[in-house]
């Protein structure tokens, strides 16, 4: 039986090695198992100060709500895994959620949102020596590339630094590339078939070795091209939630089918759905991963 939130907090004070020791110990399984696709759910949006969804500005921002909400969720056992910075995923750790499930160490939370740094996004959460010490499956970084941007450069060197350093220990990193400008003083991604098609070429050719990298791609329009794009294994995201969740499955549902989309890593969509019935939202997405 896992730790309850009050309990995680007097531990934190009382016994802090005890924290990685229960991210570590824990009951670990293959990445690819039974029918090869993978359901994810995300929890890296607080680290970079991205709190808000379907409106509300500081949603995520109890992590009391946020634990109880991935308690109900990965009661789902088609749910396969979870992403999240080292204090989320040492919290579910300690709270007895996280056996038998992957775990994906975020990596670059430090483009803050809507901050004038945005696309400096440099690596401020798992290194990949800390992820292989801790028994982390599959690091991911953020890669927003600005062409009017001058950090994006550092960014993309920065990034194929860190891909040749999983390489080398083996370790499969998830790339989550955006085409993104600065639109009256915020970043927005460019959501079309042309945008995401370069930016897997621009991020696939990143480091010595693309051996262990794999792509996160979100579902746009003509998702066949981008899926033609690659060879790289690929799973989709879910993105920030919106009014339209039918919409949004039945775009999951055709991009599911592509040669090579082998899964689907969401959050605040499910976490936070309108309805708030996160077991059935986690339900719905989980059977169209797992049929």
């Amino acid at each position: 039986m896992g730790l309850s939130f009050e309990q995680i907090k007097h531990l934190r004070a009382t016994d802090p090695a005890a924290v990685g020791k229960a991210l570590a110990n824990r009951k670990r399984r293959k990445i690819i198992e039974g029918d090869g696709n993978l359901f994810i759910l995300a929890a890296d949006h607080p680290a970079r100060g991205a709190l808000a969804v379907n409106g509300n500005p500081t949603a995520m921002g109890s992590r009391r709500e946020l634990l109880s909400r991935f308690a109900e969720a990965l009661q789902n056992p088609k749910v396969d895994g979870v992403l999240g910075t080292p204090d989320v995923l040492e919290d579910l750790a300690l709270m007895g959620l996280l056996e038998g499930k992957i775990t994906v160490g975020s990596m670059n939370r430090g483009g803050l949102r809507n901050s004038v740094f945005e696309f400096d996004d440099r690596y401020t959460s798992y290194t990949a020596a800390a992820i292989k010490s801790a028994g982390i499956d599959f690091g991911k970084n953020l890669m927003r590339i600005n062409l009017e941007d001058p950090a994006t450069v550092r960014t993309l060197e920065k990034s194929a630094e860190v891909i040749d350093q999983c390489a080398a220990l083996q370790v499969p990193i998830m790339l989550e590339p955006f085409m993104s400008k600065w639109v009256d003083g915020k970043a927005v991604n460019e959501l079309t078939a042309e945008a995401v098609e370069l930016s897997v070429a621009i991020s696939s050719g990143l480091g010595s070795t693309s051996a262990y990298s794999w792509l996160k791609l979100p579902v746009v329009k003509e998702m066949e091209r981008v899926m033609d794009a690659t060879t790289l294994p690929t799973l989709l995201l879910g993105g920030e939630g919106g009014n339209d969740q039918d919409q949004a499955f039945q775009s999951w549902a055709q991009a599911l089918a592509l040669p090579g989309v082998k899964g689907l890593v969401v959050g605040r969509t499910l976490l936070y759905p309108k309805d708030d019935d996160v077991s059935a939202a986690v339900s719905l997405a989980a059977n169209l991963v797992h049929k």
